[in-house]
């Protein structure tokens, strides 16, 4: 069986919450620079080349690249071999989420209220995930999610007979609805299936996947390819501004769901995807 200390994962969960917040992901740099190639607006290109060169800036300074450093959430895959030693692992990520922003200079965006809104002071809780699978290994998925992106995320409970074109429909309206105040250009994270709070997770977990990674479904990752031509076509563009690069990918998760629903949720995630993911063998 292997072991993880408590500390261990303390540490590693603050280095993950500032690299979060400091390095943009190379997929989504590389997602910027693909983007002025085909960006059509000049005033899209321009909004593009300040995002890169935004991006540049707080990688070299360690700076947050946007002011609004999330939500910190986690997916963790703890594997059934695999004891941790010293502590409770939720205990540990929390405690090295508010390391990390404590030691990063990062935003502090919890309240312990919804309705007193007295901000924590650290960070925390951190919203987590867990999936227990085979083996020995803990891997932490994290992200630093933004509040103005999730604002404008959704969830319906559609009809069966409302079909394919019901839930094109229904996603191409969030978008739009959306507009600018989810900081395009955009992922789109879309859960199709399950039940009510099984969609809504669906959704935020097909943004952990990197950028131009299709759905192993070939129907799904068609639909992932139609939606994405679908959705820059709607003339949104970089933040907001008008052009073709409304969003960047689209990822689908689907999953069984009940005879009588069709729940669909669509978490939107802004131009400052942060993502970490940390691996103890």
């Amino acid at each position: 069986m292997k072991e993880i200390y408590y500390e261990e994962i303390v540490n590693e969960v603050k280095e993950m919450c500032k690299r979060a917040n400091y390095d943009l992901g190379e997929d989504v740099y590389t997602a910027f620079k693909r983007a002025l190639t085909t960006e059509r607006s000049e005033t899209g290109k321009e909004v593009l080349t300040q995002l890169i060169e935004n991006a540049d800036i707080a990688k070299a300074e360690r700076v947050p690249m946007c002011q609004d450093t999330g939500t910190a959430v986690f997916i963790v895959e703890l594997g059934h071999d695999c004891r941790i030693v010293g502590g409770n692992l939720l205990d540990a990520i929390n405690e090295g989420v508010a390391r990390g922003y404590d030691e990063g200079y990062l935003r502090n965006s919890m309240i312990y209220h919804p309705l007193n809104r007295k901000n924590t002071g650290n960070n925390t809780p951190a919203i987590v995930h867990i999936e227990l699978v085979e083996g020995e290994e803990l891997t932490l998925h994290m992200t630093a999610k933004g509040g103005g992106a999730e604002n404008m995320s959704a969830l319906k409970m559609l009809k069966p007979s409302d079909g394919i074109e019901g839930i094109k429909n229904y996603i191409l309206s969030i978008v739009k609805e959306a507009g600018p105040n989810a900081c395009p250009p955009l992922i789109v994270g879309i859960g199709i299936g399950g039940n009510f709070e099984r969609c809504a997770y669906l959704a935020k977990k097909s943004l952990f996947r990197p950028i131009g990674e299709r759905h192993e479904d070939p129907a799904v990752a068609e639909l992932e390819e139609e939606l994405i031509g679908e959705i820059n076509r709607l003339g949104i563009g970089p933040q907001g501004m008008g052009g073709s690069t409304t969003a960047l990918d689209v990822k689908v998760e689907v999953e069984s769901c009940h005879i009588a629903a069709l729940p669909v949720a669509v978490n939107l995630n802004c131009h400052a995807s942060r993502h970490q993911i940390s691996m103890f063998k």
